[in-house]
């Protein structure tokens, strides 16, 4: 039996254009909206993940943080 998809939390989420635009056209791809979607991401984040790459791209993400602020 399907769980029923109810949205419980709400929370205000800051995000780069660039990756509001990544989660737009996932969700458009996948036939959801945007609040599905990262239900979806996050309530299957370790099969969605490779977690090598993962930690690369934290890293290099995190580097880049504070020039991205400017």
């Amino acid at each position: 039996m399907p769980k029923r998809f109810r949205l419980t939390r709400r929370f205000p989420v800051a995000m780069t254009d660039e990756g509001y635009r990544a989660l737009k056209a996932f969700a458009a791809r996948a036939g959801l909206d945007e609040n599905q979607a990262l239900s979806f991401l996050f309530e299957n984040f370790e099969s969605v993940t490779h977690s090598e790459n993962m930690t690369h791209r934290l890293r290099l993400f995190t580097a880049e943080l504070e020039a991205r602020k400017k």
